[in-house]
């Protein structure tokens, strides 16, 4: 008697597991997660935007679940290294990758043979944020705004020398942006990082850069510099009185746009309830005012967002950028 109650009972409780929403068992498997450190891969050195950004996430993400974000450094090959070995790790959630417009648009055009696809080797998790390009020209340069650069530039064609990071990098590819949109002739002068770049511009060595705004600012604040144009669609709060590219007028530039941006990934096939707690997680993150300090001294502007927004975003940003690429016949050194 008492085995066929128990048996029973079992056959009971199976029939009622199985009519679970599908919905709760999923909620199940989210609480399972995260149960062990995480582990968050820069594939930059410590220091840059990327460093920066990526263990603000990770500090607020170990506050919430109560576990421990690995930060772990990985540079070389512009960011391909790193976002190599993320793009071979478990699908499990445990190991994220902190991109860049570098590593997951840029880098497939600049590395023929790249071991990664940013489409097919991802799961897009969040967009974290977007860094306007700012376009300064030294003090000395007889022009205030974009279409006098423009206008100067074809009068003088490869007269006028803009520095880059390097060649490949964000800086250098939106400035050969720039002057595919517009028809100017500027000559480009790689250095090894934006610093140095930045200090042959003060002593009128370069005569113009376009990069993003914290390594300008105070140089602009100072009177050094002179800023002519912001590559974001919209005006920017630390220069509310620098107007956009595309409020220029100079023919080609309706449209334009050239924000560097930074969004976090997990290895393709990453459970996509896993996917859906790290994006709510992040946009909630970004919310805080630990991140948005960090944010606001990076001059970066917040992007909460779905997965799929980002997805789109990656995808439309490679075809973009590979356009640039070839047409300017740009290679790494």
């Amino acid at each position: 008697m008492s085995t066929s109650i128990t048996r029973r009972q079992a056959c009971l409780a199976a029939a009622a597991t199985a009519l679970l929403p599908a919905s709760r068992t999923a909620a199940a498997a989210q609480q399972a997660y995260p149960s062990k450190p995480i582990r968050m891969v820069i594939p930059f050195t410590p220091g840059g935007s990327t460093d920066v950004l990526g263990r603000a996430i990770g500090i607020e993400l170990g506050h919430a679940w109560h576990q421990p974000v690995v930060v772990d450094n990985l540079p070389g090959a512009g960011g391909s290294i790193g976002a190599d070995k993320v793009a071979k790790s478990p699908a499990d959630g445990y190991t994220l990758l902190m991109g860049h417009i570098g590593t997951l648009a840029i880098n497939p055009s600049l590395y023929p043979k790249l071991d990664y696809d940013p489409v097919r080797s991802f799961a897009p998790v969040a967009w974290v944020a977007r860094v306007p390009n700012v376009l300064v020209v030294h003090a000395s340069v007889p022009a205030r705004t974009l279409a006098e650069l423009v206008a100067l530039a074809k009068a003088q064609p490869g007269k006028l020398a803009f520095g880059s990071g390097g060649n490949g990098s964000a800086a250098h590819i939106a400035t050969e942006y720039l002057k595919l949109q517009t028809g100017a002739s500027f000559l480009h002068v790689p250095y090894r990082g934006t610093a140095p770049a930045v200090t042959d511009l003060l002593a009128g060595q370069l005569q113009l850069l376009f990069t993003g705004a914290p390594a300008l600012l105070p140089h602009i604040k100072a009177g050094k510099l002179r800023a002519l144009a912001v590559s974001s669609p919209q005006r920017i709060a630390l220069l509310p009185d620098v107007p956009t590219v595309a409020e220029s007028g100079v023919p080609g530039t309706k449209d334009f746009e050239a924000d560097q941006w930074y969004g976090v990934v997990a290895p393709a096939g990453t459970p996509a309830d896993i996917v859906a707690m790290l994006n709510r997680q992040i946009n909630q993150s970004l919310n805080s005012d630990e991140v948005k300090a960090r944010l606001n001294a990076e001059g970066a502007e917040p992007t909460p967002s779905t997965p799929q927004v980002f997805g789109q975003l990656i995808a439309s940003e490679m075809k973009r950028w590979d356009r640039v690429i070839k047409s300017a016949h740009i290679t790494v050194d």
